[in-house]
């Protein structure tokens, strides 16, 4: 009985082990034949196709149609957007004068610059308009155009023809430098509080992070906040080193796990923690992804840190690059994260499409219960849900028309050119007199736009119309479209106080650059301004941290466990989501 026991198993090892090769030599013919019909329709259609033919962007073309069946992040790259691939997704180095450019009714004008770099230096300014670089006329020319003209080696000499206002066009000469965008792009101290903002996760952000920490740290602060809005993320690793930075060594942060077993990994911390017990925020909104996840992710389930903002984007899936022959490369997506409560937070299911091919989000039905370090409740499937919810503005429709049509940045250019210099950022205001002279700017420039009760009534007679019935309700109509135009013309100064907002970001950016944008705007800042009085909150900082537990909503405390996943879908349908992921 034995030996016939043995025997069967040796004979359901050979047929398993039979079924295994047949499938896997299966695979390969689908591979190969594949490879075969696509390589034959290819020679046919070039050789017999009645025009001409740009073979590399018709094989372009459909390699792009073919990864972008699977998802968004898998992507071919060609040799000939290798530099550009590396300067998103590697380090933001090149060379060149330090300045932001833009088209404009067919020319080119500065639209930033970066302190300390030759554009700076040169006293160019936004709004300088660019008319020829090297003796080339950049009449009609793009933005992508001039923006290889203005980049190359560092110490290359580059002649602009630049003009101011009215004022006649003058030449300068620059020398490019190697511009390094950091990541992270301003640190300083809010009120007796560390304040850091990562702009994204490229080589070096946990250095850079490092040495903004230990540079708050002489300044005695009562907590940090980590500013992770809209970071799109980046390298993995940084993540790690970055969370590093507050929680003991040999703390699992993150794992990955996918189709090849080989490569699953988790990331663990390896040195001992900077800063393990000051007061922590993290700031998060809809465009925090991937990395800034795995940041805000972590610390939320080790009970370290306060997360605070919005829902963010929901991004759990990890990239790695293969090189491809001729200088080519593929980057593909090689697994899911998970979080040290063994949540995975992407909110996308692009395996379950929809029979027209657009992508759903994970049902409410499918998200799963996970227990923080202390035991609060936080769920998978729809990104970082914040400790602290707070609710985000919007501009009104006339600062947006304002913004849109860049009357406020033509403002900002006209003030920096009449006054040599404005007080410090953070004390900057706009007076009543300079509003009152923006509003006389105003007088002849077009800034028209539609509101959304306007809007609400062009749909009413839209559908009234549909129905036959506009004919009996067009003088009302007729009465309060008259109205609403009357409303509008005080919107200036219904809205005074948000444009005078944007006014002073834009105006102060001339003199203190990205700096005096982040400064200017503390004033105004309601993530800043709850993520600095959580800190000065001990009770509320503990209840949340030491896990006693609660989601707070624009103010009002809710148990955590009762309500959220109904907080989530609430977040879910009151946001406007980034659907393209």
């Amino acid at each position: 009985m034995k030996r016939n026991y043995k025997k069967l198993l040796i004979a359901a090892g050979v047929l398993t082990l039979a079924v295994s090769v047949w499938s896997f030599s299966d695979d390969l013919f689908q591979v190969s034949k594949n490879l075969d019909v696509f390589a034959s329709l290819y020679k046919e259609v070039n050789l017999n196709y009645v025009d001409d033919i740009n073979s590399s962007k018709m094989i372009k073309t459909g390699v792009d149609a073919m990864l972008d069946g699977l998802d968004p992040y898998t992507e071919f790259v060609p040799e000939s957007e290798i530099e550009e691939y590396k300067l998103h997704y590697v380090s933001t180095e090149y060379g060149g004068i330090g300045a932001g450019i833009f088209s404009r009714e067919n020319n080119v004008y500065v639209s930033d610059v970066f302190e300390g770099f030759p554009a700076q230096k040169a006293d160019i300014r936004p709004g300088d308009q660019i008319m020829k670089i090297n003796g080339i006329d950049l009449n009609s020319k793009n933005s992508d155009d001039v923006s290889l003209l203005l980049k190359g080696s560092k110490g290359g000499v580059i002649k602009l023809l630049v003009r101011r206002g009215n004022d006649a066009p003058v030449e300068k000469d620059l020398v490019r430098d190697q511009i390094k965008q950091p990541n992270v792009s301003y640190y300083g101290m809010v009120g007796n509080v560390g304040y850091i903002k990562l702009d994204r996760f490229l080589e070096n952000s946990g250095d850079e992070v490092t040495d903004a920490l230990v540079a708050l740290k002489k300044n005695n602060p009562s907590g940090i906040i980590l500013d992770l809005r809209s970071n799109g993320g980046g390298i993995l690793q940084e993540a790690v080193k970055i969370v590093n930075l507050f929680v003991p060594k040999g703390t699992d942060i993150v794992s990955q796990r996918g189709k090849i077993k080989e490569k699953d990994i988790t990331y663990t911390t390896t040195n001992p923690p900077l800063e393990p017990n000051l007061p922590l925020v993290v700031l998060v909104n809809s465009h925090s992804a991937s990395a800034s996840e795995i940041v805000a992710g972590s610390l939320q389930d080790l009970d370290r840190a306060v997360i605070i903002g919005q829902r963010s984007f929901g991004k759990g899936l990890v990239q790695q690059t293969f090189s491809l022959p001729y200088n080519s490369l593929v980057k593909i997506t090689i697994a899911k994260y998970y979080v040290p409560s063994g949540r995975c937070i992407q909110a996308l299911d692009y395996t379950h499409r929809k029979d027209d091919g657009s992508v759903v989000k994970v049902a409410d039905s499918l998200m799963h219960e996970f227990k923080t370090k202390d035991g609060r409740s936080v769920y998978d499937g729809g990104g970082i849900y914040p400790d602290i919810f707070i609710k985000q503005e919007h501009f009104s429709s006339i600062t947006q028309s304002l913004l849109g049509k860049l009357l406020v940045f033509d403002y900002a250019t006209q003030y920096r050119n009449t006054h040599a210099k404005i007080t410090d950022a953070r004390d900057f205001t706009l007076s009543d007199a300079d509003y009152a002279d923006f509003v006389k700017f105003l007088a002849d420039k077009n800034y028209s736009y539609n509101s959304p009760t306007e809007k609400a009534l062009d749909q009413m007679k839209e559908a009234a119309t549909k129905d036959k019935q506009f004919s009996e309700i067009q003088t009302e109509y007729d009465n309060l479209k008259a109205k609403l135009a009357a409303t509008k013309r005080n919107d200036l100064q219904i809205h005074k106080d948000e444009i005078k907002q944007v006014l002073e970001n834009e105006i102060t950016s001339r003199y203190y650059y990205e700096k005096g944008r982040y400064e200017v705007n503390f004033r105004f800042d309601t993530d800043i301004a709850h993520a600095v009085k959580t800190m000065q909150d001990k009770a509320e900082l503990d209840s949340i941290t030491k896990g006693i537990g609660h989601y707070k909503i624009i103010g009002k405390p809710v148990a955590a466990v009762a309500v959220a996943k109904k907080a989530i879908k609430t977040d879910a349908d009151s946001e406007d989501d980034s659907d393209g992921q």
